[in-house]
C-alpha cells in the first residue's frame, strides 16, 4: 500500500519568515572632557642668584615643587603654570623665606598670621 502525499490547503501553509539577528552595537567610547586650562605666568623681582620657588594650592604648598627661572633681560624670576578655572592662594619662596607676591594686591590672611596672595583664573 502506497501512501500518497496530499497538499495542505493554502490556509494551513506556514510561511517561514527570515529574521535578522542584530548584534547589540557597542557603545561608543566616551572620552572624559578635561577642563580647559589657562596658562598663568607668575613673576617676582629678586636679585640674581637667589633660589626662587612657587608654592600654592595648585601644588600642595610644596616649597620646592616649581622653581622659577631667572630672566636676565627683565631682571625677574618667572614661571608659567596651566591652571583650571578657579581661585588659588600662593606664595613665593625666596631662599627659604615665604613671601606674598608684592605686585598682587589680592590677598587673604592665613592661619600663620601672614598673608597669601590670591589669583583668580577664568
Amino acid at each position: 500500500m502506497k501512501i500518497k502525499a496530499t497538499k495542505k490547503p493554502a490556509a494551513e501553509k506556514v510561511v517561514a519568515k527570515k529574521t535578522r539577528v542584530c548584534k547589540a552595537a557597542a557603545a561608543p567610547a566616551v572620552k572624559p572632557v578635561k577642563p580647559a586650562k589657562t596658562p598663568v605666568t607668575f613673576t617676582v623681582h629678586a636679585d640674581k642668584g637667589k633660589e626662587v620657588f612657587l608654592a600654592g594650592e595648585f601644588n600642595g604648598w610644596d616649597p620646592a615643587a616649581k622653581k622659577l627661572a631667572y630672566k636676565a633681560r627683565a631682571g625677574v624670576y618667572t614661571t608659567t603654570l596651566n591652571l583650571e578655572a578657579g581661585t588659588y592662594q600662593y606664595k613665593f619662596v625666596i631662599d627659604g623665606t615665604w613671601c606674598a607676591d608684592p605686585e598682587n594686591v589680592n590677598s587673604v590672611q592665613n592661619d600663620q598670621g601672614t598673608f597669601n596672595s590670591v589669583i583668580e583664573v577664568k
